[in-house]
């Protein structure tokens, strides 16, 4: 973790990144992070205006136990159960991390200043308990800026919508596939549409969809490197960026349709795609390639602190890079599947490993916390 000093360094393409129009958010949150300082200046001074949370954050977190021994002291006083001592830990890490970017939110209108917490992940098929889950850690973290992330499964569809519908802020979480994508913004109109129905303010209902990027090549560029001809070689790390920017040119096509239309008439807010997954997984493509070639206005880019810190040290913008791109992005993908890898066999298997990465990292932090909590002489159930 870097220190605030060390985070004056230059952050000139991270400034070029917010001139482009994309959103810098951390995807990181610990309390240590916060109680340092260091979240409060990375917002100083490497222009990040949000963060983004997930089970395997909080479980590397808060499973190393740094700054949690009072909390958890009190907790197993008290008797808690284990779930309720998880949510009581995570809620109060996104609260405080909330009123740090509490100035971000008010500055901009409540477009950034956002800190996403997720439903539970074993939740993620079940359509109705997702929804009060939602609503739950709305009122637990009790801030304007939370989001709370839905994962984007069939499921969490309706779900989608009706948070919406109840005025909660929504991050859709785990979106692989092009298809889903339409779907995720379908659901997200409705749901605004239900809101406008119920007499509410759409002006203060904000979203985020998390389109997942390096996931992507990591799996396409496995079976390419099996394939081994020179051609499918010659494809490796294309299509992650290919089915991002045919997510924007999506995004692009649906926010300038007349369904939109009247919802931006009554102030609605656009859901802006945001670009999740970006630190890269192979070793031989540019740490900041994701950043560099996913530049477009009213995205997100939510990276990991190392992917941030390339991007301050090294990284190239020049400007929109995905607008100019359908053309290629369409028959990079298409050249893929004339080889014989299937896009739909690949998004569905990615959605699937998704959700169940998410599960079993909630499932550890459960058994960490478990743990904690009976060395203390309490029974957690």
């Amino acid at each position: 973790m870097i220190t605030v000093t060390e985070a004056t360094a230059s952050a000139g393409a991270l400034k070029r990144l917010s001139d482009e129009g994309v959103s810098i958010w951390l995807d990181d949150l610990s309390r240590r992070r916060i109680e340092s300082g260091n979240l409060a200046g990375l917002v100083e001074t490497r222009n990040v205006v949000g963060v983004t949370t997930n089970p395997s954050i909080f479980q590397a977190a808060i499973g190393s136990g740094e700054g949690y021994e009072e909390q958890l002291a009190d907790l197993a006083v008290r008797g808690v159960t284990v779930d309720e001592a998880v949510r009581m830990m995570t809620t109060a890490d996104v609260r405080a991390a909330a009123d740090v970017l509490r100035p971000v939110y008010e500055a901009t209108g409540g477009r950034d200043g956002r800190v996403s917490i997720e439903v539970d992940p074993r939740l993620a098929h079940h359509t109705a308990a997702t929804v009060a889950e939602a609503r739950q850690l709305a009122w637990l973290v009790d801030r304007p800026n939370v989001m709370i992330k839905i994962p984007a499964t069939k499921a969490g569809l309706p779900a989608i919508t009706e948070v919406i519908g109840a005025g909660i802020s929504v991050n859709v979480t785990l979106i692989f596939s092009l298809e889903r994508y339409r779907e995720v913004m379908d659901a997200y109109l409705a749901g605004l549409e239900r809101a406008q129905a119920a007499g509410l303010d759409l002006s203060a209902i904000h979203s985020v969809a998390s389109f997942f990027v390096s996931r992507v090549d990591a799996e396409i560029d496995k079976r390419l490197t099996l394939l081994g001809t020179e051609e499918a070689l010659a494809l490796k790390g294309r299509a992650a960026l290919a089915n991002a920017r045919l997510a924007y040119e999506a995004y692009e096509q649906v926010f300038a349709g007349p369904r939109w239309q009247a919802l931006g008439g009554a102030h609605a807010n656009r859901q802006r795609p945001l670009w999740a997954s970006t630190g890269v997984k192979d070793p031989a493509y540019k740490d900041t390639l994701y950043v560099d070639e996913l530049v477009a206005p009213g995205t997100v880019n939510t990276m990991p602190e190392a992917t941030l810190n390339a991007v301050a040290d090294h990284g190239d913008v020049q400007g929109d890079t995905v607008t100019g791109g359908y053309a290629q992005a369409r028959a990079d993908l298409a050249a893929v599947e004339r080889l014989g890898i299937s896009y739909d066999e690949v998004v569905r298997q990615l959605e699937d490993e998704g959700v169940a990465k998410f599960e079993v990292a909630w499932q550890d932090l459960l058994d960490a916390v478990t743990k904690s909590l009976n060395s203390k002489g309490v029974d957690a159930e």
